[in-house]
């Protein structure tokens, strides 16, 4: 795992070596291990190396093909490059060293762009053709590792990180105030937006030329849920598990010590289970543990690490959020609010304590239906279709303003309910994502955001995903929507940069290419039945976990968000946001914010999601806004 970043020059001067060493060295967490700088006439390349799979000084990038025709940055992770790379040796191509980067480098002299659809792992890169004078940069099929581009009239500069693209001369740091509504409704800046104006992400499975012409961007892959499979269940179970033992056993390739995060459920203990079946020695296990039992998982975790007797590392969060808050949400460049960012920050450094390489079970849950709110989905899509619909959508928005006056817990829950039975499957699954309803947001938001936002919607985001979906079913457009949005977005996002703070490479067996088109192909009643989520992969992982763990409730990375706000991080939090302001002052009424925290502190309401998300907001903003524009003493 590596950080990558660079720029163009076909629009006018952006730097020197210097400039590439910053660029670097701001995302020096992310590769510690070694960096190197390419740059000419056209192009400048950097790179900062976290040396995974063959150590030695060939290794170190950017790095040339053997006639030096091509310069290629690369982070990530290439699981099928031995495969690869002996059909190239066939071909004739003299590899140099026995990294997986060379092994692109010669798939692009071979098959150029094409080479895209042979690559099977998490990346980002950009490879400069010194010969057709054209920058290719790409990003994997589920976003696994990020990418972000700074692009105006004269400017042109890429990243892992957004953070290396501030450090350019220059750059405007003006806000998107359309990204601002979707990370209130999501918690996060939908892909390919960012906060920034001039800024944007490069979408999983696309890639970018960028040359004397101009920038172009293409989709090279999609997953499609079209052909539906009519084999037996026994064939199909049998199939999942030994395509999940392949691909946690192709991940466990490593030159430096691996070991794999163990939270209790089903998929990082189907995970470790693969991983100590096919393992010589006892796999190295780490999990994260809180005071509050209901958010405590460290006991299933146990029951697993006790199975397979597992080198097994647990760590509690007791007081440590106040005093490391401030650091963990300064990895993330700009607003992040999924809580669980705290968890993996600790689970990260706990096993960059033990090793440099974590296997983990993301991806479960959006690939097999594993989230509590596809039951919700479900219940309401039963209700929807015992009601006619001018009686949901004339009466039940009605009936959904009376229960919105009070702000008991039972009240709002039949204020969502009703609101989202009164829109159609679509729209009602954004409700159920969304982290801010319509309601408070019109209460928060001034008449100035208000006017400036006009029509836009954050719904926008899902539905159009959900649209494009090929399923012809509705839990099929979900999942596709939620691999799109939430996977690349919010969890994959949050795994990065925790990990990567630490410097350390997690990999998904699960988010494998082949994993999601199999699971693609799957009837839907396989992966959500009856109200049994994940049905296809418990039964998969039947013969190596235990009842306790394949059928017990999910609990999720959750953290006991409410309590902090009312005490650990309480003076925190009104620090930032009443001493410290100036960010959501833009766009928020105040009176309405204090409103919301006293009756949050009174026990009268949990307002804990969208205070947290402020919160978030305003540490983003201070650290990345307004110190930037304090003067300096």
């Amino acid at each position: 795992m590596c950080g990558i970043a660079g720029f163009t020059q076909f629009s006018g001067n952006m730097g020197n070596q210097q400039t590439l060493k910053q660029m670097g060295d701001s995302i020096y967490h992310r590769g510690p291990d070694a960096g190197r700088e390419y740059i000419d006439d056209y192009v400048g390349l950097a790179h900062r190396r976290l040396a995974i799979i063959d150590l030695s000084e060939a290794g170190t990038q950017p790095m040339y093909s053997h006639d030096e025709k091509y310069v290629i940055a690369f982070n990530g992770e290439i699981y099928n490059f031995l495969a690869l790379r002996e059909a190239l040796v066939e071909e004739g191509y003299p590899f140099k060293t026995h990294t997986d980067t060379e092994v692109i480098l010669a798939l692009y002299a071979s098959h150029g762009e094409n080479m895209l659809s042979m690559l099977n792992g998490m990346f980002a890169f950009a490879l400069w053709d010194t010969t057709s004078k054209r920058l290719l940069i790409a990003r994997d099929r589920m976003g696994k590792k990020p990418l972000y581009y700074l692009k105006t009239d004269t400017q042109f500069a890429f990243a892992s990180e957004l953070k290396a693209l501030l450090t350019l001369p220059n750059v405007s740091r003006e806000i998107r105030l359309d990204a601002v509504h979707d990370f209130f409704a999501y918690q996060y800046v939908p892909d390919p937006k960012t906060i920034f104006t001039d800024m944007h992400k490069l979408p999983p499975a696309h890639y970018m030329w960028v040359s004397q012409e101009g920038i172009s961007i293409k989709q090279y892959w999609d997953v499609s849920f079209k052909q539906v499979s009519n084999k037996p269940q026994a064939k199909l179970t049998k199939e999942l598990y030994d395509l999940a033992t392949e691909k946690t056993c192709s991940r466990m390739v490593s030159d430096v010590p691996l070991g794999a995060f163990l939270s209790g459920g089903i998929d990082s203990s189907g995970v470790v289970a693969m991983m100590a079946l096919n393992s010589d020695t006892p796999v190295k296990t780490c999990s994260i543990g809180f005071d509050e039992k209901r958010f405590n998982e460290t006991e299933f975790a146990q029951i697993v690490a006790d199975k397979y007797n597992t080198e097994h590392h647990e760590f509690t969060v007791h007081q440590n959020v106040k005093d490391n808050l401030e650091e963990i949400v300064g990895y993330f460049d700009e607003p992040f609010a999924d809580p669980s960012l705290v968890p993996t920050y600790f689970v990260s450094q706990l096993a960059r304590s033990q090793v440099t390489v974590a296997i983990a079970g993301d991806g479960g849950d959006e690939v097999f239906a594993g989230y509590e709110k596809y039951t919700t989905d479900a219940v309401e899509n039963k209700l929807r279709q015992r009601f006619p619909e001018t009686l949901r959508k004339s009466v039940f928005p009605k009936l959904a303003n009376v229960f919105a006056k009070s702000e008991h817990p039972l009240f709002r829950k039949a204020k969502s309910l009703l609101t989202s039975l009164s829109l159609d499957p679509a729209m009602g699954f954004y409700i159920t994502n969304s982290m801010i309803d319509d309601r408070l947001w019109q209460r928060l938001a001034t008449p100035e955001t208000k006017s400036k936002l006009g029509a836009y919607h954050p719904s926008e985001v899902t539905l159009e995903h959900y649209n494009k979906a090929d399923g012809d079913d509705h839990l099929s457009k979900i999942l596709y929507t939620d691999m799109k949005t939430y996977l690349p977005g919010g969890i994959l996002v949050k795994v990065d940069r925790m990990s990567m703070a630490h410097s350390l490479e997690v990999r998904a067996p699960l988010l494998d290419k082949d994993v999601v088109e199999f699971s693609a192909t799957l009837p839907s009643d396989l992966k959500y039945r009856d109200g049994e989520k994940k049905f296809i992969l418990k039964e998969a992982f039947k013969p190596v976990l235990p009842d306790d763990i394949l059928y017990r409730k999910k609990m999720g990375f959750s953290v006991p968000l409410a309590t902090w706000l009312r005490e650990e991080i309480k003076e925190l939090t009104e620090d930032y946001l009443f001493n410290k302001a100036q960010g959501i002052q833009q766009y928020f009424d105040m009176d309405v914010v204090k409103q919301l925290w006293q009756q949050h502190q009174d026990g009268k309401a949990d307002h804990s999601t969208v205070l947290w998300s402020m919160l978030m907001f305003q540490m983003w903003w201070f650290r990345y806004i307004q110190l930037t524009h304090t003067p300096k003493a």
